[in-house]
This record gives structure tokens, C-alpha cells and sequence, in this order.
């Protein structure tokens, strides 16, 4: 049997990993300044997380949510304290995309409406009312082709008070992430996310705030959304959130009532997922990992301003944009297979960096001095 071909792969295989850092079959050592899409949160095989899974597996691994999972109410407790929503309420899923896919849907129950409000280069997931919440027209199936999606134009705070005044009756929902990552790293501004909460109040609809790769402490503060003092209905999370496991979920404010069968999920939440997640907020509690985020944030971003050729340096914290002068757009591919570092794209020339949260100076200089060479 042959693998379904839809991933350009490069051709190294990775065989472990510890902090930073990953080697291949061949022994060859990398610095990993991506993380797999955002998902390494706390390092590579981080002894407090592989104690946590251990354990727990030598415990149980799985049983379905038809049981009680003390696990669960362990993991929200530790939400709400690194947050500061404990008043909201917490399901679990499997993935960034599950996670928006219940919360666009249950933005649609809460209201009795079905329009959702996207904006363009959004990206929220590959399920099927998230890829129709997707400005990336060639990944979205015809069957997944809605008109109760709507696109409109990102930070464009006249274009969407002009579609409420319009529509509002009929919108659920407006989602949005707080960073588009896909999208390019491209920040909502403050005024934009206070423009959605005033807006989402005045019409009764819900605002969602995607944080599955722009949430969990990798801005500085828990939620990149935070930053514009608003808070949101729904937030969606993913990828940091288990270091690796996969597991999901969403923070729902008290005003949103649970009813039984509204939700479901046969893996979401499971005792070896939890056991991910707790780990994941532990280390990030014990070991300050938001302000060293902030702290490593401003450093690469400060030393790659300085860089010739490297232009519109943007982020916050330890998920950074810019973009290499024309005649270095193979740079990626340079620090990759000349320099052994793994970094990240976004179409069509930005570089995207979106290392552990315990990253340190002495690998942010070794890609800052990468990148010099490079240009020199």
C-alpha cells in the first residue's frame, strides 16, 4: 500500500528529539525553530512531560467520555488559572480544526442563526465548515462550498460594521485568529478585536477567537487576543496545547448553556491526552515560559531587524514573521539543508518562526548567525 501523496516531504527522517534540538537516522543534528507547525510548546521529550504520559499510561490510556475523567476537571482548573476565564466552561477535542468546527457550531445553536463571518487569508482548519471558513480557495472541496460563510477584509473595521448593520440578524458568529499564521503573520490590531466585541454584543452574535496556533502562552500572554483587553465567547486551541499529543478544545464563556448530544467526541479529552495537557501547563507555570516568550520574542526580533535584506520583521513573541530579500528567497531551503535549522513558510516569501516557548538565546543566536551568513 502506498501513502496517500499530498505532503511535499523533505527527505530527512527524525529519530529523536530533546529541547531544541532533533537529530536524524543519521545522526545529524538540527535546531528546530518550528516546532512541527507550532506544537512543540515545551521542548522536545521534556522529562516532566514524558513522566506525566508515562505514568498515566501505566495507569490507563483511554476510556471513552461515557465515564467520569477526573482528568478533565483537572486540566480545566489549570485553564482557568493560566487564563483567568475559571467562570468559562471547557470541551475537548482532537485538533485545531475539530475545535473551530465546534465552535462555529455551537455559535449556530446558541443563536438560532447561520451565518459566520471569516475574513480573508483566515485559516481555521481542514474539517468542513472550518476549510469553508478558509480564505484558501484550492483546499476547499465543493461539497464544503457554503454561502453561510462570508469573507470580508482583515483589520477592516468600516467593512464589517457595514455588514452588520445589514446582516446582523442572521450572523452567529465571527472567528477570527488573533495572529493569522497561514495567512502570513498578520496581527489583528486592538481596534479591529474591540470593534468584533462591540459589534458581536450589540447584535447578539458570538465572537470566537481562534488560538490554535496563536494561543497557549506563545505571544507572551496566554491568548494573543488578550493584548486588545477584550474577551471572547469561544476560544479555540490546539497545537501547543499537548506538546505533540493530540488533543483540542474549546473555552466557552457561562452565558453559552451546555445541553446533552449538542457536542461529542469519541478521543476528545481522553485520560492520556490530559495527561499532555496538564504536563504542558505545568512546565509552562514552573519554568515562567510566557515571559521568556516575550523576553526571546523581542530579542530575535530586535537582532533580525538589524539584518540587511531581511525585511518586515513582525510577531509577537515567539511567533515572528519576515521576509528575505528577492535574491535570498531560497533561504528557507538554505537554513534547512546548509544549516541543519528548521523554520517555517507562509506563501508567497514570508519565513515563519514558531520555536519552543523555552527557546534560548544561545539557539536564537545560532539562527541569527545563519541568517548573516546567509545574506553575507
Amino acid at each position: 500500500m502506498k501513502l496517500f501523496d499530498v505532503y511535499p516531504i523533505n527527505d530527512i527522517t527524525i529519530t529523536r528529539g530533546q529541547g531544541s534540538w532533533v537529530w536524524d537516522d543519521k545522526d545529524n543534528k538540527y535546531l528546530d525553530f518550528y516546532g512541527g507547525h507550532a506544537v512543540i510548546s515545551i521542548g522536545h521529550t521534556h522529562p516532566h512531560y514524558v513522566h506525566r504520559l508515562t505514568e498515566q499510561l501505566n495507569h490507563i490510556g483511554f476510556y471513552s467520555n461515557s465515564i467520569r475523567i477526573p482528568q478533565q476537571q483537572q486540566l480545566a482548573d489549570l485553564l482557568g488559572k493560566a487564563t483567568g476565564l475559571d467562570d468559562y466552561q471547557l470541551f475537548l477535542c482532537n485538533s485545531g480544526a475539530e475545535a473551530n468546527e465546534n465552535a462555529m457550531k455551537l455559535a449556530s445553536f446558541h443563536t438560532g442563526r447561520s451565518k459566520i463571518i471569516a475574513f480573508s487569508k483566515s485559516f481555521h482548519g481542514r474539517t468542513s465548515l472550518a476549510v469553508a471558513a478558509t480564505d484558501t480557495p484550492s483546499i476547499v472541496a465543493p461539497v464544503n462550498k457554503t454561502d453561510n460563510v462570508v469573507f470580508l477584509e482583515f483589520n477592516n473595521a468600516a467593512t464589517l460594521v457595514e455588514y452588520f448593520q445589514k446582516h446582523g440578524d442572521q450572523i452567529a458568529g465571527v472567528i477570527i485568529e488573533g495572529i493569522q499564521g497561514v495567512g502570513g503573520i498578520n496581527l489583528a490590531s486592538d481596534e479591529f478585536l474591540q470593534a468584533i466585541r462591540i459589534l458581536c454584543d450589540q447584535y447578539g452574535a458570538i465572537f470566537i477567537a481562534d488560538s490554535v496556533q496563536c494561543g497557549y502562552g506563545r505571544t507572551g500572554k496566554f491568548f494573543s487576543h488578550d493584548f486588545s483587553g477584550v474577551k471572547a465567547d469561544i476560544y479555540s486551541m490546539a497545537k501547543g496545547m499537548g506538546n505533540g499529543f493530540p488533543i483540542g478544545g474549546i473555552i466557552i464563556a457561562p452565558h453559552i448553556a451546555p445541553k446533552y448530544g449538542m457536542l461529542g467526541t469519541t478521543f476528545g479529552g481522553n485520560h492520556l491526552a490530559c495527561a499532555a495537557a496538564i504536563a504542558v501547563l505545568e512546565v509552562m507555570q514552573s519554568e515562567s515560559l510566557m515571559d521568556n516568550a516575550s523576553s526571546m520574542g523581542e530579542y530575535l526580533q530586535a537582532h533580525l531587524s538589524q539584518i540587511p535584506h531581511i525585511h518586515n520583521v513582525r510577531g509577537r513573541g515567539l511567533m515572528i514573521g519576515f521576509e528575505p530579500a528577492e535574491p535570498f528567497g531560497d533561504m528557507r531551503k538554505r537554513l534547512l539543508n546548509e544549516c541543519r535549522i528548521f523554520t517555517g513558510e507562509a506563501k508567497p516569501n514570508t519565513i515563519r518562526l514558531l520555536p519552543a516557548l523555552n527557546i534560548g538565546k544561545d539557539e536564537a543566536d545560532v539562527l541569527l548567525d545563519a541568517i548573516r551568513k546567509i545574506v553575507a
